[in-house]
């Protein structure tokens, strides 16, 4: 499977190509200041620099098992990642950006990080208690993990948006939908009610748009190698539109993907 990381611009619909390879590259964020995307392949974390070089690999420690639910924080200083290596099960760690020794946040497990709160305190992630796919957030510095959904169809995907709302895709209704809900469990809301199977939603920073990943509707799960489309809308759902379609899925944008500005996207695009 042939990868190409690229970034597209909303304003003026152009994409710009940041590194191409035969390797299987996932998940691409941006750095909070914009310098660089972050990336995994092979359970190995890289930095791609948006001024041309090699990719750098990042110090994850132990953890050499990583998979594409990574990010980092809002001040930049640290790094969420998940990884197996110790238990053979998905756990989600912190650890300096500039990379160190990861420290386990969360006990449960199986557990796929999917986004930081706005201050950086709380981490979201998709947790798998007993076969169900639930929303959870926990505290950084450690704590008790706080679940959000109640297995109501399989929920997953969560990324939190500025204004304090957590985003994510949900089965309850039968095919995937976007949804959200307030970190103490309120205020839960459908945003789309589409054709298709739609997964990880990413609020932009100002909190005033979404963007989501679409399969065609009869598509189960998320797989990698299928056709599928780059939706934008508001927070609420409204003005959807298809930016364009491309060849990927899993591993396209799992993650938070938006640059600092909000004015462009970073994702990867796939071949056979």
């Amino acid at each position: 499977m042939r990868s190409s990381v690229e970034i597209h611009d909303i304003e003026t619909g152009e994409t710009y190509i940041v590194w191409q390879t035969d390797d299987l590259v996932e998940a691409p964020n941006f750095a909070p200041d914009g310098s660089h995307l972050i990336v995994n392949a092979d359970g190995v974390l890289f930095r791609l620099w948006l001024d041309e070089g090699e990719p750098e690999p990042i110090d994850t420690g132990f953890a050499i098992r990583c998979n594409n639910d990574h990010g980092p924080s809002p001040d930049g200083l640290w790094l969420a990642i998940t990884d197996k290596t110790m238990f053979g099960k998905s756990a989600v760690y912190v650890l300096p950006a500039e990379g160190g020794m990861p420290r386990l946040v969360t006990k449960a497990l199986p557990s796929y990080w999917h986004g930081w709160s706005p201050d950086g305190a709380h981490v979201c992630y998709c947790g798998i208690r007993n076969d169900v796919f639930d929303i959870y957030t926990i505290p950084v510095a450690g704590g008790e993990e706080t679940r959000l959904t109640f297995g109501e169809g399989r929920n997953d995907g969560p990324d939190w948006s500025s204004d304090g709302w957590i985003y994510f895709n949900s089965s309850r209704t039968g095919r995937m939908q976007i949804w959200r809900i307030r970190p103490d469990g309120s205020g839960l809301q459908r945003i789309t009610d589409s054709i298709y199977g739609d997964w990880f939603p990413h609020p932009s920073p100002d909190g005033k748009s979404l963007l989501v990943l679409s399969y065609d509707g009869d598509v189960v799960d998320h797989p990698r190698d299928h056709n599928v489309r780059l939706r934008l809308m508001d927070a609420d759902g409204g003005n959807a539109r298809e930016l364009f379609e491309l060849f990927g899925g899993q591993g396209t944008m799992n993650v938070p993907n938006w640059s600092p500005d909000g004015s462009a996207f970073a994702y990867v695009r796939y071949s056979p």
